[in-house]
Order: C-alpha cells, then sequence, then structure tokens
C-alpha cells in the first residue's frame, strides 16, 4: 500500500500534492464563510489564518517542486 501512494505522489500524470494547499484553503474558506454568516469572529479569524497560509503554500509548493524540478531535468538533458 505504501508503494502505491508512493506511486501517486510522485506520478507525471497528477498533481496530488500540489493540491494540498488548495484543499487546505478551499477548508479555511468555507470555515471563514460559516464564521461571517454566524457572527462568530474568532472562526471567521481562524477561517482566514487557515485559507492564507493553505494558498500561499499551494502556490509555494507549486514554485518549489514542480518549477524546480522541471529546470533541473531541463538543466540535466542540456548537459548530456
Amino acid at each position: 500500500m505504501n508503494n502505491y501512494f508512493k506511486k501517486i505522489r510522485d506520478s507525471e500524470e497528477g498533481h496530488v500534492s500540489a493540491a494540498v494547499g488548495g484543499v487546505v484553503g478551499a477548508i479555511g474558506t468555507v470555515l471563514l464563510g460559516i464564521g461571517a454568516a454566524a457572527d462568530t469572529g474568532w472562526l471567521a479569524v481562524v477561517g482566514g489564518i487557515v485559507a492564507a497560509v493553505g494558498l500561499l503554500a499551494g502556490h509555494l509548493y507549486g514554485h518549489l517542486e514542480i518549477d524546480y524540478t522541471t529546470w533541473r531535468r531541463i538543466d540535466d538533458l542540456e548537459q548530456k
């Protein structure tokens, strides 16, 4: 089972790992909406923070993992 998840994570076909930041951001956005609708200040603040962290983490992950990996492969091809 561990190899199955490793294959999904390392696969070139999907972007499961990159979606984690977006999912966390979506959860934070829902919490923000619930907190605002229910007039619960603390839930709205927590939801906003979770949304911001999730969206920033997804964007950062995209640059660190996807872009740098692509450039590393291009550099390796150019050296051959």
